[in-house]
């Protein structure tokens, strides 16, 4: 990333906060982010948490930006765009709001083609997020390196060369980590009805997911591979997974992740009907 880049963010909510406090290590200063945001208290801790600049209401400052980050809420979209496009220079635009297509907030700003369109998950808080990219044709090769390098300040990126697979990022990663508390849930409960107190059958449950996790992630071999070596024919594991299977879990799961991409490409449908 260009260390000089100067970023501008809409909305300065949570997602904002975790993109920001991944800029602020790899930026020349924390100066070069300004945050425009209706809520005081929001810009004033993060003006006290990173050293960025502040402001409740978009001004002429936002021409001099390199890259506008857009992170609102879907349904307040298509207003903050009718509100931006008097300070429309010669800006990267980039979207983290889930539902808005890249092609709609283009023919709002009358055929602006300078837009990327990222969908991050919670995760980046962490600095371990997962963000699928899409950019419209008018991008270039400069401006797609830069909304790489954005997003990869809070965690990993893949690029999608159809925009319509931006849903099939939002069910698999962006609500992926709902998918993984539910199994957590469900582990812990299990845990508790086999006799495990409440704090024991957490820790039983988060510290193996963990170390399951680490461990996919660091292996060369593939998952099912690593599953066939914990489970031995006619052991409990292996009793474990043929009750799974008897119940259907992997097709619940896919069925689970197909409904989830159907209602993403729904709200982009909706949203899409703005004028």
């Amino acid at each position: 990333m260009q260390s000089s880049l100067k970023i501008g963010f809409i909305g300065g909510g949570n997602m904002a906060s975790a993109l920001i406090s991944g800029l602020v290590k790899v930026l020349d200063s924390a100066t070069q982010i300004h945050v425009v945001d209706l809520n005081p208290a929001g810009l004033d801790h993060l003006r006290e948490r990173f050293g960025v600049s502040v402001a409740a209401q978009m001004d002429e400052s936002l021409r001099d930006l390199d890259v506008v980050v857009f992170a609102v809420k879907p349904q307040s979209m298509r207003e903050v765009m009718t509100q931006f496009s008097p300070y429309l220079g010669q800006q990267l635009l980039l979207s983290v709001a889930a539902g808005i297509r890249a092609s709609d907030i283009s023919r709002w700003l009358k055929g602006y083609p300078k837009i990327a369109r990222a969908m991050p998950n919670t995760p980046a808080m962490l600095g371990l997020g997962m963000s699928g990219l899409f950019g419209l044709d008018g991008l270039s090769a400069d401006e797609r390196q830069q909304t790489t390098s954005i997003m990869q300040a809070v965690g990993k990126t893949v690029w999608v060369q159809e925009e319509s697979m931006i849903d099939a990022v939002t069910a698999v990663s962006g609500s992926g980590p709902a998918y993984v508390f539910y199994f957590i849930e469900a582990l812990q409960e299990a845990a508790i009805k086999l006799g495990f107190n409440a704090e024991d059958a957490n820790t039983l449950a988060l510290q193996t997911f963990r170390g399951a996790a680490e461990l996919a992630i660091s292996s060369n071999e593939p998952v099912n591979i690593l599953r066939e070596r914990v489970t031995s024919k006619g052991g409990t594991t292996y009793a474990a997974l043929c009750s799974f299977d008897d119940s259907q879990i992997k097709t619940a799961i896919e069925l689970g992740v197909t409904a989830a991409a159907q209602r993403g490409k729904q709200l982009g449908d909706e949203f899409g009907q703005l004028p």
